[in-house]
């Protein structure tokens, strides 16, 4: 089974190069895990932004059995569970990744990791966006998704994030300077997991076999007029 018959080749190229972004980092400016946890944990909002917006363009035609909800409904039901999730989970994170003595959060620490993330996580921003572009307004998926489907999307995702950020947690907590080739393995299979996942979701399907004409009885010659 190939898992890249999607032909999204645009929006996988942009996601694995926004990927490498924090490879550069632990080469280059020395990140360890902590900076790593907090950029995973960021891109959580990056994905729950734009499934917001499908949510909002939501209009499964000929969906069998869909029935339409308002997105004045679907999208703040959705903003306040998925948002509730991620403050939860960045509180936490924050709290680990800058504690001070006494465990009191470390603004300084927490300024300084902000800013190193910022360029990646710019570009994971705009990984995502032309993802959205290509596959939700191209391809037009806003139009064959059902609002179910539409509004669990980001959780499967987020099941990579949280396997990266737990063994990112493993390396942070192990040892303040985080061992350079379990960051790398960390990095290169968050990749793997991400552009898998992201080529099942928007995986085309192969079209069925064309149904088969109706048969025609055939006339009784024999037959009265």
């Amino acid at each position: 089974m190939n898992l890249f018959r999607s032909k999204d080749y645009v929006s996988l190229g942009t996601l694995l190069g926004a990927n490498l972004l924090p490879l550069g980092g632990v080469f280059f400016a020395g990140w360890d895990a902590g900076t790593i946890v907090l950029l995973y944990w960021a891109e959580n909002l990056i994905v729950g932004f734009y499934n917001a917006v499908k949510l909002a363009l939501l209009k499964p035609a000929g969906v069998v059995g869909q029935e339409m909800t308002p997105s004045t409904i679907t999208v703040p039901f959705f903003c306040v569970h998925y948002g509730m999730f991620c403050i939860i989970h960045g509180f936490f994170v924050l709290l680990l990744i800058s504690s001070g003595p006494w465990g009191v959060m470390d603004l300084s620490r927490l300024k300084f990791l902000f800013g190193q993330i910022l360029w990646p996580f710019f570009g994971l921003f705009v990984s995502h966006g032309v993802s959205f572009v290509e596959n939700t307004l191209i391809r037009g998926e806003y139009k064959t998704i059902t609002v179910r489907q539409q509004m669990m999307q980001p959780y499967g995702r987020i099941v990579v994030l949280q396997i990266a950020v737990m063994f990112a947690f493993f390396l942070f907590i192990m040892s303040s300077h985080s061992s350079f080739p379990l960051l790398v393995s960390l990095i290169g299979g968050k990749i793997l997991l991400d552009l898998i996942l992201h080529a099942r979701s928007h995986r085309v399907k192969p079209a069925g076999p064309t149904p088969p004409a109706s048969p025609v009885e055939p006339q009784d010659d024999d037959a009265a007029p």
